[in-house]
């Protein structure tokens, strides 16, 4: 493949049409992931999707991939980053969410305990760290820093679409893949 590999995004009802012929990559957490996926989705959190690169390279060898997230803004990221390498990708236009919306299934496994999406999980961390620094400055003042501190991040995080409390929450160990399942993963999209 070339390094100029063309960026794309597809509609749900356009995956859908195509599901059986593609090779879905979900760059969501292990626990968001098993909240509920697309069928056939293979779990690449994406901060492990460096470290996949010559599997998702010899997927996408033997036919296209979708990268697919909650909403779609990891997923694009991951197709741009992909892109760099040389691997041409498709993204999910609105992510999972898009995709139950449109009353499509997705797969839960069994006996998997589902964990909060990563925003939610944002939400209740930023949320927290404010109300600590707000309740905490009534006796410390220097202790409302922490609030603004929160709050400068939140607009950073929108101005830039990026997200470093989501990169923080990402190491925690419920939204960590296990090895072997990353390994077989892997293993499965190499061969």
């Amino acid at each position: 493949m070339t390094p100029t590999a063309s960026l794309t995004s597809l509609t749900a009802a356009q995956v859908h049409a195509r599901l059986a012929e593609l090779t879905v990559i979900d760059v969501r957490t292990p626990g968001e992931y098993a909240s509920g996926h697309l069928p056939g989705a293979h779990n690449i959190p994406l901060d492990h999707l460096d470290s996949a690169l010559p599997a998702l390279e010899a997927a996408a060898g033997r036919g296209d991939l979708l990268l697919v997230c909650a909403s779609g803004t990891r997923s694009t990221q991951a197709r741009e980053r992909l892109a760099r390498y040389g691997i041409t990708a498709a993204d999910l236009t609105g992510g999972t969410n898009g995709w139950i919306q449109l009353g499509h299934d997705v797969l839960r496994p069994a006996g998997a305990r589902a964990v909060w999406a990563m925003e939610r999980q944002v939400r209740l961390a930023a949320g927290s760290l404010v109300l600590a620094g707000l309740l905490t400055g009534r006796r410390r003042p220097a202790a409302r820093w922490l609030a603004a501190g929160v709050a400068g991040g939140l607009v950073f995080s929108a101005l830039t679409d990026t997200c470093g409390m989501a990169k923080v929450l990402a190491k925690l160990p419920h939204n960590r893949p296990r090895a072997a399942d990353l390994d077989a993963t892997l293993a499965a999209l190499s061969g």
